[in-house]
């Protein structure tokens, strides 16, 4: 990344990003990744990065970024016999120090993370559904029967149960995770967030800021409304504005 933000385009002591807003750095590779970064400046606090970066520098975007003081979310969906998880856990924390990682939310994946993690202070969230399937999908992985709904809430249920710090699911189902007893303390984040107007392209299970805040979730992941703009930096603004009245 470039050291190209000018000292007054920063924000003011007082005033700190608005973390609630995640953009997902889905593109090429870090170096197009850390354009992004530079070009949407200071208002922009926390990024994530999945396994589409995984070869092509990600992992070394997410360290550059923590030592420069911004929040990293490590999609990395883990999947694994326990010994594996916690192993892999442990090496992305003592290596990155992720402010949030995802693992599969089946509970031994993740009590095997939050025995990798240790006393780091990364937050191990679980993947309930992912917001790109619909129950045609489910049928098809052969998942039981049943709404997607209803698989989702009792995934984040067991996810806590197992000692889960959150959960990944759609903001269609945030309002009934966060009514759980278990979810009390517990992050809800979201993707599959559209900006009204905004095309849905690989999500199924949409909602907008505004909506997905009212429904209990804690965080938005927002990409391609953003990196896919004309103006990067204005989506995010605009993106900011409703979080901010929501």
């Amino acid at each position: 990344m470039s050291d190209d933000r000018l000292p007054d385009d920063r924000l003011p002591d007082d005033r700190l990003p608005d973390d609630r807003l995640i953009v997902g750095l889905d593109l090429p590779d870090a170096e197009v990744a850390a354009a992004l970064v530079d070009r949407l400046g200071p208002e922009v606090g926390f990024y994530k990065i999945g396994l589409g970066m995984l070869a092509t520098g990600g992992l070394d975007l997410a360290a550059r970024l923590k030592r420069e003081g911004l929040r990293v979310f490590l999609d990395m969906k883990l999947f694994d016999i326990s010994a594996t998880v916690t192993a892999a856990t442990r090496g992305l924390v003592g290596r990155i120090a992720p402010d949030f990682l995802t693992v599969q939310g089946d509970p031994h994946v993740i009590r095997a993370a939050v025995a990798g993690r240790g006393d780091a202070p990364t937050r191990i969230l679980a993947i309930t559904v992912l917001t790109s399937l619909d129950r045609a999908d489910l049928d098809e992985a052969m998942v039981r029967d049943g709404p997607v709904e209803a698989i989702v809430i009792e995934r984040a249920r067991r996810a806590f149960a197992a000692g889960a710090d959150g959960v990944v699911a759609s903001p269609r189902e945030a309002a009934a995770i966060r009514a759980l007893p278990e979810a009390a303390g517990k992050a809800i984040v979201t993707p599959g967030i559209r900006p009204a107007g905004a095309a849905a392209g690989d999500q199924k299970r949409i909602a907008t800021p505004a909506e997905a805040l009212r429904a209990g979730a804690d965080h938005l992941v927002i990409a391609r409304p953003i990196w896919a703009a004309d103006d990067p930096r204005a989506s995010a603004r605009a993106i900011l504005a409703e979080i901010a009245a929501a």
